[in-house]
């Protein structure tokens, strides 16, 4: 394929260029020539596109030179090595050197066709053609090998590319490369010999590559690849002498294509070795610094313990740290590991020395197509020039994870110019930043609920976040226009505006629920206090309203509910013995109505038995400044395994305004890691509301409401204090009967959450999580005035009951446990959460299933 694409280049080159030129060869001829005569002018023919001055520069003779072969063949060889021309020939006439090119043709443009696997602008990221460029055999027949490199790299080992031209005129080709891509060579099995503590099926899980399996259709680690190999061998390495197997080595990797030429068998030969175990333990330095004896105490290896690999990286990582404490900045330390055979142990020495000074001479930030470079500078704790500082660098990495803005971040570094000069390279995978997320959930009162929103987090890659949220559930409204500057001014300190219109209605799933308009706006600042601390600023001017469900009731001229006496048939019409009286509340639709009543709201104050909540019912304006205080010490932003967080804000309303109370709220997790793959969290957390100078109290709309995904197995303010009806039996004194009416939030609250990630044993591209969780906690602490009493509001003769309203405030303990699972589906991240309720009072609303999931762009 190779030479006949070459000749019919050559052919396309001298038909487009040189169709007035027939006598002229494809072979470049130098006739000899007299030393003695000398050059008189140089006559260039057959060139189109090039001018003759640019050609002659390429010559090595000029006029007045005399014709010497040596200089004449030099100057052949140039002009092919300019890449330029397809033919050159020289020809001496009398005293006139001629010189007849055929130059290379022009492409006009770069065609693919028959690809489906890869698309076009990848295989133009990687070849070096492109239009307007030279069109030569060489240069196309690399661009051939790059693309077939890259279907081998996808598992198209079948794959073929044959390039095709059109000529134009004007010395112009259209390159069309054809492909044929072939069908996905996979792997048909993975095998291993030499094994005995691990079993085959361990080992394929701890590797990159994967068997090929239908159910494997998003992932491409099935597909065989020989650069994945060699990563596998390092990952099987890893596990070994992670597992006290110091002596352990990979002895071969061979695949092996099958008889039908699909597929790759794939058999690593492997020597487990023995098992060893961490021997005598020691740290040697001369710095005066530095104690050995202390920094020993420092380390988590302890001798007796089961030899593992990783664990030499943590201590060195652990030693550098302590040295940098003691005011080392460049410390080299050399682990010196001493296998013993007969007692399988493994001695480790650490020398700790002063190391050569070494600075960054340069930072490389790559792989960000949409994010600045300074937006990843400034999250950096290391600048070019500053000293190289391995803890710094880990902790630039967590810093910048943290931002939320990329999948993968990886720190690498390389020599610099000089000896004592390194480069820094960040190499970062950008993810999207905006988010159309949708929510919805079941529960065992309202059935099905829904709920959208839309966000972007990095604004043009500069890191600004702004929301145009638009929230829409059954339950709430929320407009949100909101912008924050992480570095407002150019200085470490974040900035942000906020405006935002809310309306919530609670009253088509609560008797006597409610409805509140919010109208608002704020300003907020943020600044470091330490590596690990911040504090935030912030200050809210909003509008609320408050109005209870339009509820019409009758009362009597004593501010009473009116009622009146109606006899009930018990199914019986020709039998009037079995009828029964009960005591109902007139209908705000009898006509007429009694005498000396009339027809109130359940909130007006003429009603004197109206609920106490109904005090809240007005308009006032909310003056609030707050702050909020963050400690995050987890070793990891996204997956901790260790440290903690912690975090305290308050709100002080009463700077101006009608409101006035003080909000406090706490919350602390602690992360461990158990083993790999499980990891374990706990959160405390709690809040308090008390008013200030206010004998009405808290409004309803100030207090806390728990549920939904803010305690999972509960639905939306679905436990705390609630007015409820109970029917009651007249002579047992049991409940008959609960009707839940409207929640009433509480002043306080506590909650703990215990979660457990847990393996599901699906495979890794599946791209889903377990995870065990466990909530525990309260909502509750009323004010007297604010519970109203017991009063009977019907009676039933019939079924000798008497229906009781009144208003339940028990701060008991609340729990529940389940399982969510979340799925990284190419759709967006889906989460499931399926509850069991452990406790819970009997007029708590429960549910037992909650979906959520976002779109990401």
């Amino acid at each position: 394929m190779r030479s006949a694409f070459a000749a019919s280049l050559m052919s396309v080159a001298a038909s487009v260029a040189l169709a007035t030129a027939p006598g002229l060869t494809t072979q470049a001829q130098a006739q000899p020539a007299n030393y003695g005569e000398t050059i008189r002018t140089i006559v260039v023919e057959g060139n189109q596109r090039i001018e003759d001055r640019t050609i002659q520069s390429y010559l090595l003779v000029e006029p007045g030179d005399p014709f010497d072969p040596d200089r004449i063949d030099l100057s052949l060889k140039t002009l092919f090595a300019t890449g330029l021309f397809a033919d050159a020939s020289f020809e001496k006439s009398g005293s006139d050197l001629i010189v007849r090119v055929v130059e290379n043709p022009i492409i006009n443009r770069v065609i693919f066709e028959g690809n489906n696997a890869i698309d076009d602008d990848k295989m133009r990221e990687e070849i070096e053609v492109a239009p307007r460029g030279i069109f030569t055999a060489a240069r196309v027949q690399a661009d051939v090998q790059r693309i077939l490199e890259l279907y081998r790299q996808s598992g198209r080992f079948a794959a073929s590319v044959e390039p095709q031209y059109k000529p134009l005129e004007q010395n112009r080709v259209d390159l069309v490369f054809v492909i044929n891509e072939g069908p996905v060579t996979g792997v048909r099995s993975i095998n291993f010999i030499g094994n005995d503590a691990y079993s085959d099926g361990r080992l394929r899980s701890e590797i990159v590559t994967r068997q090929s399996r239908w159910w494997r259709f998003f992932s491409s680690n099935d597909n065989y690849d020989p650069g994945r190999l060699e990563y596998d061998r390092e990952l099987l390495r890893q596990f070994y002498q992670n597992n006290g197997y110091y002596d352990f080595r990979v002895v071969s990797a061979v695949a092996d294509l099958t008889p039908d030429q699909e597929d790759f068998y794939i058999t690593y030969t492997v020597e487990e070795g023995d098992q060893y175990y961490y021997g005598d333990i020691q740290v040697e330095t001369e710095l005066d610094k530095l104690n050995s004896t202390a920094l020993r105490n420092a380390l988590s290896i302890q001798e007796g313990s089961l030899f593992r690999g990783n664990q030499i990286e943590n201590a060195i990582d652990t030693l550098t740290y302590a040295a940098g404490i003691a005011g080392y900045a460049f410390v080299d330390i050399t682990p010196q590991l001493e296998p013993d055979p007969e007692t399988n142990r493994v001695n480790v020495t650490f020398a700790i020395d002063e190391g050569p000074r070494v600075y960054v001479e340069r930072i490389d930030i790559v792989g960000n197509t949409a994010t600045l470079d300074r937006v990843i500078r400034r999250e950096l704790r290391v600048s070019e020039g500053d000293a190289f500082n391995r803890v710094l660098l880990d902790r630039s990495r967590n810093r910048v994870r943290a931002l939320g803005y990329f999948k993968n971040v990886e720190i690498t570094e390389g020599p610099g110019s000089r000896p004592d000069r390194t480069v820094v390279e960040v190499a970062v995978e950008e993810q999207p930043t905006g988010e159309l997320s949708f929510a919805a959930g079941y529960s065992s009162v309202d059935a099905f609920l829904f709920d959208v929103s839309v966000s972007q987090r990095n604004l043009r890659g500069r890191g600004q976040t702004v929301v145009a949220r638009v929230s829409a559930s059954q339950r709430q409204q929320y407009v949100d226009l909101r912008f924050r500057e992480p570095r407002f001014l150019d200085r470490n300190l974040a900035a942000g505006i906020d405006i935002f219109s809310t309306r919530s209605d609670f009253s088509e799933f609560l008797d006597g629920g409610f409805k509140t308009d919010t109208v608002g706006a704020g300003v907020n600042f943020g600044f470091p206090l330490s590596e690990n601390t911040n504090l935030g600023l912030r200050y809210r001017l909003q509008s609320d309203e408050l109005d209870f469900n339009d509820r019409p009731i009758v009362i009597n001229t004593d501010g009473t509910a009116a009622t009146e006496t109606v006899v009930f048939d018990n199914g019986t019409p020709d039998d009037p013995s079995d009828d029964f009286e009960r005591e109902v509340l007139v209908s705000p639709d009898a006509d007429p109505l009694p005498d000396g009543t009339q027809i109130v709201d359940v909130c007006s104050p003429d009603f004197i038995n109206r609920n106490r909540s109904c005090r809240s019912e007005r308009a006032e304006i909310s003056s609030i400044l707050g702050y909020s205080f963050n400690w995050d010490r987890r070793n990891d932003p996204i997956e901790p395994t260790g440290g903690f967080d912690f975090s305290l804000s308050q709100d002080f309303a009463g700077v101006g305004g009608d409101v006035n109370y003080l909000r406090t709220e706490i919350s602390g997790a602690t992360y461990k890691g158990i083993f790999k793959g499980v990891r374990a969290s706990v959160r405390l957390s709690g809040g308090i509301i008390e008013p200030i100078g206010d004998d009405e109290g808290i409004r309803i709309n100030n207090r806390f409401f728990r549920g939904g995904s803010s305690f999972r197995g509960f639905d939306v303010a679905g436990l705390g204090p609630r007015v409820i009806r109970r029917e009651v039996d007249n002579e047992t004194g049991e409940t008959v009967n609960v009707r839940r009416l409207n929640a009433l939030g509480g002043k306080a609250y506590y909650q703990g959450t215990l979660e457990l990630t847990v393996p599901n044993f699906l495979p890794d591209e599946y791209g889903i999580d377990t995870a065990l969780f466990v909530e525990a906690g309260s909502v509750g602490l009323l004010d007297d005035f604010d519970i109203d009493p017991a009063r009977i509001v019907g009676t039933s003769s019939g079924n000798n009951t008497t229906t009781v309203e009144l208003t339940k405030d028990a701060m008991g303990l609340r729990a529940s446990a389940g399982l969510s699972v979340g799925w990284d589906s190419p759709f967006g991240p889906i989460r499931f959460d399926f509850s069991q309720i452990l406790r819970k009072e009997e007029y708590d609303r429960t549910e037992t299933f909650r979906f959520s999931t976002s779109t990401r762009f």
